[in-house]
Order: structure tokens, then sequence, then C-alpha cells
């Protein structure tokens, strides 16, 4: 059973639906992401966790996490999820987070992976995805695709073309995942 972490529009959580995947719950620190609205479309159970909320973030973070348990949730994926998940958090799902991202990792970590790309002038820049540790993006890395940065591109146009091979890189992630082909050496440490 899948939980997803969203933070914004959720095209992302969408091409999980669209595969068939088990999303059990979706949650976002963010009360107005439009991905709530997009899971309780689809029927799946919802809510928002943000951080202003709380105590702290790692309060917010045990909060989130005792929520997905209570939910049954084995594995949890970020899908455009905009913040960094603390260790109470990471202990309650060691090696059972994957994260998606903009960039060939471990170039261009971070919020803003394809504004980067852009300014330091790449021909070539891709998605990743990869299991989630305690560092921004520096998880083992599952699958990597490139993308070519065309003459003219802007922040949006190279995102998009970046987010056509993120609708593919993670549910087949997940589903390799699911199906037992890939454990994280994040699991084990």
């Amino acid at each position: 059973m899948i939980g997803v972490l969203v933070s914004g529009q959720g095209t992302n959580l969408q091409a999980l639906l669209d595969a068939g995947l088990p999303v059990v719950a979706v949650a976002s620190n963010n009360t107005k992401a439009p991905a709530l609205d997009r899971a309780a479309r689809a029927g799946i159970e919802a809510g928002a966790f943000p951080t202003v909320e709380f105590d702290s973030r790692e309060r917010r973070d045990e909060e989130l996490a005792e929520w997905l348990a209570e939910r049954g949730v084995e594995l949890v994926v970020l899908a455009g999820f905009m913040q960094l998940l603390t260790a109470p958090f990471l202990e309650r799902f060691p090696g059972r987070i994957l994260n998606v991202h903009p960039s060939l990792l471990p170039a261009f970590p971070g919020a803003q992976a394809v504004e980067d790309a852009l300014a330091h002038g790449v021909k070539v820049t891709g998605a990743t995805v990869h299991f989630v540790d305690d560092g921004v993006d520096t998880g083992p890395i599952v699958l990597q695709e490139a993308v070519a940065v065309r003459n003219g591109d802007t922040a949006e146009t190279l995102h998009g073309r970046i987010q056509e091979v993120e609708h593919r890189l993670l549910p087949a992630a997940v589903r390799l995942f699911l199906e037992g082909k890939l454990s994280s050496p994040v699991a084990h440490a």
C-alpha cells in the first residue's frame, strides 16, 4: 500500500493512479494543494499537515508518519513534496521512501534543479527516482533518464519535458519496489 506526499498540482500522483498502483493515502504540507482535490476525486483519503500547525517539523513528521501507518502504508512516495523529512519520519519508513527529482542526480539537487541546470548551461538534464535518506537528494539512485536541453528552453518548457519522463519513471520504480525487485541500502544501514 502506497502513501503519496505532495505539495502542488499532483501530476506525478496522477501518473501513479493512472498506472493502477495501490495508493491508499495522500498527504500534503500545503492545505491548498490541488493534489489533495485530485486524491479526493479518486476516492483516496487525503490529509494536510502544514508545519505551522505543529510545535516543530519533527512533531509534524511524527504525526504524518503515524497517519500514514494507520492507513496501512508500506511505501511512501514523494511526488513533488517540497519539504525535507526529519528523522522521526525517516526512521518510521527506513528504505521505504522514494522521491522523484527533476535532474540527473547527483547534479542539481534541491528545489531549483531545473533553473540551476539552465543557469549552468548544461546540454542534458533529466529525471531521477531515488531512495530518500537524511540528505538533500542524496539517497541511492533507482532510475534515471536524460532529457535534452533545447535552445530557447525556459524553466517551464524544460520542466514540462522532464515531467513527462517523471510520469513514466516514478510508476516504474514503484512497481519494481512492490514486486520485490528493488530494495534500498538505506533500509540496512
